[in-house]
């Protein structure tokens, strides 16, 4: 059974079948819409990949965290399919159907969000996920302004694209939304080098303190959007402290705590969501953005906030045709389900551990290592020239990436200067599938850095 193999890689990559079909991808889909990887899947089980011909990959990027239970998890084929006997789409708007409801109240139950009772609208994508709460922030408070960090990546439509730090992805797509105010997150491994590492928290929180006295009027601003852990930006988790610091600002001038989980969200933390432990230093954000794996693979995002927040938005403003498909919320609600039932976890947590165990002792080992950071099963190891400069190693990454793949692993960069590799397993993995994708990884560092 293919959820239970090893990775295999039979011969050079791509192979023949796999090469005809990436010439026709070549031929028929934009030249921007890139893939790194010699890889054509035919199936997927588990963390598992087989493509075309045969040759079978460890997948350590699950469709960039979208796979948290696995390529085609077998309860959530069967609620799909149950599902699809019945119908495959109703509008809401038109027409009510019973697995909106379910899974919104599944979601008004596992969410944490400040308040209650609780609201939950979906969508199809994160960076729809993201639009919506800027309109419902903007339209509860009756502010303009929406305040973002430096790192932050929350989708490619035209608001999102003006959110997100990284100006390689909108370049020469302009003119942008006004309004959208960007602060510094709190990168601690690039903190100044005056700042010892021990005191760039407390660097980091006074810089958030003057940047509400400094850089914008708090009482015009709506709300405060941010990433627990960076995806896109290096995957760069935010300290508690900073997080508390920031709650309570919020408080004080009446803003809005927007939490973007796309990516952390629904085990991957070793919580439901990182916004979990917050709650135990009264943390919690106002409305929680997620997508990714909620749908097991299927599109479908969200948007939870107490009832007091939605009812501050006027009819009309919210909606969508596909928002929300049966289908889609029939595999959310087995997704939640498994995470449960199944108590992925406290899975992500071990996982973690052998991992970042692992993780920091190439740290130790190798020069090229400046970093090891994240939550639970979100971490990336951030390559530099040497750690003394921390100069980054864009190259040394791409080339690892590459040696990887050839052997069965796939793993992807992130950062600004793509000098980072991400961690994303699903979290259905087996041990033995750990224990050789850890061989494979630094079998390609030991190569690689030379």
């Amino acid at each position: 059974m293919l959820r239970e193999s090893m990775p295999e890689v039979k011969m050079p990559l791509p192979g023949p079948k796999a090469r005809e079909i990436i010439e026709r991808r070549e031929r028929a889909i934009p030249r921007q819409i890139k893939c790194v990887y010699p890889l054509v899947i035919r199936r997927g089980e588990g963390a598992m990949v087989e493509d075309v011909d045969g040759n079978i990959f460890l997948d350590w990027v699950s469709g960039v965290s979208v796979l948290n239970v696995g390529y085609n998890h077998p309860d959530v084929v069967a609620a799909v399919q149950e599902q699809s006997q019945k119908f495959f789409h109703s509008m809401m708007g038109v027409t009510t159907h019973e697995p909106y409801i379910a899974l919104a109240e599944a979601m008004n139950r596992i969410c944490t969000v400040r308040g209650n009772p609780r609201r939950t609208m979906f969508i199809n994508s994160g960076a729809e996920a993201v639009e919506n709460a800027v309109k419902i922030a903007r339209s509860y408070t009756k502010r303009p302004n929406i305040v973002v960090f430096s790192g932050a990546f929350h989708g490619r439509t035209l608001l999102a694209m003006a959110m997100t730090a990284k100006k390689s992805y909108s370049i020469g797509t302009g003119p942008f939304p006004d309004g959208v105010i960007r602060g510094e997150y709190p990168y601690l491994y690039r903190a100044p080098e005056t700042v010892s590492h021990n005191d760039a928290t407390a660097y980091y929180i006074e810089r958030l303190r003057n940047f509400f006295k400094e850089s914008v009027a708090p009482e015009t601003v709506a709300a405060v959007v941010f990433e627990p852990v960076q995806g896109e930006g290096g995957f760069v988790d935010a300290p508690f402290e900073w997080v508390k610091v920031l709650r309570a600002l919020c408080d004080e001038y009446g803003i809005l705590l927007i939490s973007d989980e796309i990516q952390t969200g629904f085990a991957r933390s070793g919580k439901m969501f990182v916004a979990n432990y917050w709650k135990e230093f009264g943390g919690e954000p106002d409305i929680i953005v997620t997508a990714k794996s909620i749908g097991g693979g299927i599109p479908l995002s969200a948007v939870t906030a107490r009832d007091e927040i939605f009812d501050g938005v006027r009819a009309g403003i919210l909606g969508g045709t596909f928002g929300g498909n049966a289908l889609a919320c029939a595999a959310g609600l087995k997704v939640i389900e498994i995470i449960e039932r199944e108590n992925l976890c406290a899975r992500s947590l071990e996982i973690a551990h052998r991992c970042r165990s692992a993780f920091l002792s190439w740290k130790q080992k190798y020069e090229q290592i400046g970093d090891v950071r994240g939550i639970g099963c979100m971490m990336g190891i951030e390559f530099v020239k040497d750690k003394k400069s921390k100069e980054p190693a864009p190259q040394l990454v791409e080339e690892i990436i590459q040696q990887a793949a050839a052997n069965g692993l796939i793993i992807e960069n992130a950062g600004a200067h793509s000098n980072v590799i991400r961690f994303l397993t699903p979290l259905v993995i087996t041990d033995a599938q750990i224990e050789a994708g850890l061989e494979i990884y630094e079998a390609a560092i030991a190569k690689c850095c030379h």
